[in-house]
C-alpha cells in the first residue's frame, strides 16, 4: 500500500523535533564538563544542573496533561504539530537571548536558558499527543501498529543522534549561541514539514471541563485496578530509574573517566556512556519479544531487582576496573530495563479497555513523566545532601528494591480484549 504524504511529513517533523530536543539539552549541559575540569564547579553542581533542566522539561507534561488533551481534540492535531514546534522555536529564542546578552557569563545567562528550555518542554508537551493522535487519521488501520513502531524507532534514533550531535558541536565550537542557532534550524525545519501536512479533523464541541473530568475518572480507574495499577507502577519505576540515571551520567561519567586515568574528557566521550545504555535498552526490548508472550509479567519483580543490581555495580566499580567494565555494566543495565518495560507496555495495551486506549496511553504518559520528575527530584535531594554521582548510583538501587517489592503481579482476569 502506498505510504501517504502526510505520514512521511509527520516522520520527518517528528525526527527533527526529537533530535532538536536532545541536541539542545546536550549543548546546554556541555559547558559543565569543561567547568568541572577547570575546577569551577563540583560534581554535585553538575548533577544539580542536570536535575534542574530535566525537571523544567518534565513539569509541563504533568501540569498541562488535561489541557493539551482538550486542545488536541478541539483543534486539528496538525495545528498542534505546528504549534508545538513553534513553541520550541520560541524557547530556543529565549535561551539564545540569554547567552547572547550575557556572552561568556555562565550564571547570568542560566536563568534565561532555564526559562527557554521550560518553553521547549511546553512545546514538546503540546506536540506529544498530537503525533500519536494524528496517526489513525493519516494511516490505514491495518498499518497502525507498524506506523507506531516506526515513530518510536525514529524517536530513539533521534535521541541518540541529538545527544551525540549536541555534545560534538559544543566540543568543537565551545559556543552556546551557535548551538542555539543550530537547534533553531532543526525546529524550523520540523515546523515546515508539519505545516505542509493536510489539515486533519477536529471536534469543536469538545469542552475543557469534560476533558478534565474524563481524564480524572480514567486515572482513578486505572491506578486502583488490582493488576493494571501495578503495571503502571512498573512503568513508573522504569522511568524513575531512567531519569535519575540519565541526569547522573554526566557527573558520574567524569568521575569514571578520571578514575580510569583519563584527564581531558569531553562531552563526545561522555555521550558514549548514554549510547551504550540506550543500545542495551534496544537489545533488551528485542529480547523481551522473544522471551515473553503478551500478559506474561512473571519476571517483572525480578527485572526490577536486577536493574537495581546493575545500577549498584555502576557505583561500585566506578572506573577502577577500566572503561570496558563500565560499558558492559551500562549495557546490561539497559538490557534489563528493556526487559522490564516492554512486557509492561504490551500488557497495558492488551488488557485495558480498547475503546478507551487513547485515554489509557495519555494516563500512562502522565504517570511516566511524573516518575521522571520524581527521578530528577530524587537526584536533586541526594545532591543537596552532598552525595557524589558515584554515591547516587549506590543509593538509587535501594529505592528500586523497595519499589520492586510492590510488583507482584496478580493474574489477569479473562476479558474480551485478551488474545
Amino acid at each position: 500500500m502506498k505510504v501517504s504524504r502526510d505520514y512521511l511529513l509527520l516522520l520527518a517533523g517528528q525526527f527533527l523535533g526529537a533530535f532538536g530536543d536532545n541536541f539542545l539539552l546536550a549543548a546546554i549541559l556541555g559547558p559543565l564538563t569543561f567547568q568541572l575540569g577547570a575546577g569551577q564547579i563540583t560534581e554535585q553542581g553538575v548533577n544539580a544542573q542536570n536535575a534542574l533542566f530535566s525537571a523544567v522539561f518534565f513539569v509541563p507534561f504533568i501540569v498541562l496533561a488535561p489541557l493539551v488533551g482538550f486542545l488536541n481534540d478541539r483543534m486539528p492535531k496538525t495545528s498542534w504539530l505546528f504549534g508545538g514546534n513553534a513553541l520550541k522555536l520560541l524557547g530556543t529564542a529565549v535561551g539564545f537571548a540569554g547567552v547572547w546578552l550575557h556572552a561568556g557569563a555562565f550564571h547570568p545567562s542560566r536563568g534565561w536558558q532555564v526559562v527557554g528550555y521550560a518553553i521547549v518542554g511546553i512545546g514538546a508537551c503540546a506536540y506529544s499527543p498530537a503525533k500519536y493522535g494524528v496517526l489513525p487519521e493519516i494511516v490505514p488501520s491495518e498499518r497502525l501498529v507498524k506506523a507506531n513502531g516506526t515513530v518510536e524507532m525514529l524517536t530513539l534514533v533521534a535521541i541518540l543522534g541529538g545527544l551525540w550531535g549536541g555534545a560534538t558541536l559544543y566540543d568543537h565550537v565551545r559556543s552556546l549561541p551557535l548551538c542555539y542557532l543550530a537547534s533553531a534550524g532543526l525546529y524550523a525545519a520540523a515546523l515546515i514539514f508539519n505545516a505542509a501536512m493536510s489539515r486533519t479533523p477536529h471536534n469543536p464541541a469538545a469542552t475543557l471541563s469534560h476533558s478534565i473530568g474524563e481524564f480524572g475518572s480514567s486515572l482513578r480507574s486505572l491506578i486502583t485496578h488490582r493488576r493494571l495499577g501495578r503495571v503502571l507502577l512498573g512503568c513508573g519505576i522504569f522511568w524513575f530509574a531512567g531519569a535519575t540515571v540519565r541526569s547522573n551520567l554526566q557527573g558520574w561519567g567524569l568521575e569514571v573517566f578520571h578514575q580510569a586515568g583519563m584527564t581531558d574528557v569531553n562531552n563526545q566521550e561522555l555521550a558514549w556512556l548514554k549510547v551504550g545504555m540506550i543500545m542495551g535498552i534496544v537489545a533488551g526490548a528485542v529480547l523481551a519479544g522473544q522471551l515473553h508472550r503478551v500478559g506474561d509479567l512473571s519476571w517483572t519483580r525480578r527485572y526490577g531487582m536486577l536493574l537495581a543490581v546493575f545500577i549498584f555495580l555502576l557505583g561500585a566499580i566506578g572506573g577502577h576496573w577500566g572503561l570496558p567494565a563500565v560499558v558492559i555494566a551500562l549495557i546490561f543495565a539497559g538490557a534489563v530495563s528493556g526487559l522490564l518495560i516492554v512486557p509492561l507496555n504490551a500488557a497495558l495495551q492488551d488488557e485495558s479497555d480498547h475503546t478507551k486506549l487513547g485515554k489509557t496511553i495519555a494516563i500512562q504518559n502522565f504517570i511516566d513523566y511524573l516518575s521522571m520528575l520524581a527521578g530528577a527530584g530524587f537526584l536533586a535531594v541526594l545532591t543537596a545532601f552532598g552525595l557524589t554521582p558515584t554515591g547516587i548510583f549506590v543509593a538509587l538501587p535501594v529505592a528500586l528494591v523497595l519499589l520492586s517489592l510492590a510488583l507482584a503481579m496478580p493474574r489477569p482476569k479473562p476479558s474480551a480484549n485478551s488474545r
